[in-house]
């Protein structure tokens, strides 16, 4: 299966590439290589965007070995997968239309989407043109994370605080940014059902509250202080159970690929429309708390 990239001024471009083509990595991912990529268009009001594309696309061509073309079209035909990998979400519904006639499975990087609106457009035209499509955090994958949720197999999981860092960027609006790591690991670990969302904002804090239908509690605590670090704790009936990220021996991105390339073999997502769609919301609520100060009902 040869696999294609749209969107070359993202990190992930990079690493999957690196563990996709790179046979001598230590958790090097066979028979899916990356072989086409199309850089798409650079955005000149984001940075992120603006000063990485050149560097980026050097490494996934010069490093990796990944064919450039110059359009969408190009790599469609070329691939049999594709990862939607432009940094700026702005353009993802505009990209996501112009890919999902192909038909193939599409990775949507995070985050799906910056609206409600817009992701429900996405995923309506993934199910007209019958398309697998997956769309979440790395984080959601992480190893330590799986260990924390088989240990409480035999038990009914209460409630959740996952914590991270919570930078903000104009142009990916609210929590999009990186709150949508901590809401994909709240998510796995919570399921769907989210009822109610409130927010606590300092400059340096955010810790947003979900209220789910079953009165069971999910926190997300994230910090501009200058600690990178991803973890948690798990609550189940019988006690609870600490995430920590940092200390995974696989990195998080190889859990994701893992997981992406399993849907691309199969056509099966492991999370459903319902989900992603659901985390798209929550986000977009907790920025709507942001603003008012007020609790938002879903």
């Amino acid at each position: 299966m040869n696999l294609g990239i749209i969107g070359l001024d993202s990190s992930h471009a990079v690493q999957f590439s690196r563990i996709l083509n790179g046979r001598k990595e230590p958790f090097h991912i066979g028979g899916h290589p990356v072989t086409a990529a199309y850089p798409g268009p650079v955005s000149s009001d984001f940075d992120m965007s603006r000063d990485r594309m050149e560097n980026f696309t050097r490494e996934v061509t010069d490093d990796w070995g990944v064919k450039l073309y110059s359009s969408i079209e190009e790599v469609m035909n070329n691939s049999d997968a594709v990862f939607l990998e432009q940094v700026d979400a702005r353009r993802r519904l505009t990209q996501f239309r112009e890919m999902v006639g192909f038909g193939k499975p599409i990775y949507v990087d995070k985050p799906f989407a910056l609206s409600t609106e817009d992701c429900k457009a996405m995923l309506k035209l993934a199910e007209e043109y019958r398309v697998p499509v997956l769309s979440t955090s790395s984080l959601r994958f992480a190893d330590s994370l799986t260990a924390a949720l088989k240990q409480c197999e035999w038990h009914s999981v209460v409630g959740a605080d996952f914590f991270g860092p919570m930078p903000f960027t104009p142009t990916q609006p609210g929590y999009f940014w990186y709150g949508v790591h901590m809401a994909d690991m709240l998510y796995r670990t919570m399921g769907t059902g989210c009822s109610k969302v409130s927010v606590i904002h300092t400059s340096q804090h955010d810790i947003i509250t979900g209220v789910w239908k079953d009165g069971r509690i999910g926190n997300i605590r994230g910090n501009r202080c200058g600690n990178g670090n991803f973890g948690g704790t798990v609550y189940h009936e019988s006690g609870s159970v600490f995430v920590d990220v940092s200390r995974d021996t696989r990195g998080y991105y190889e859990c994701l690929v893992e997981q992406i390339i399993k849907m691309f073999d199969t056509g099966q997502s492991p999370v459903t429309n319902q989900e992603m769609m659901e985390v798209v919301r929550f986000l977009e609520a907790a920025g709507e708390s942001l603003t008012t100060g007020r609790e938002v009902v879903l």
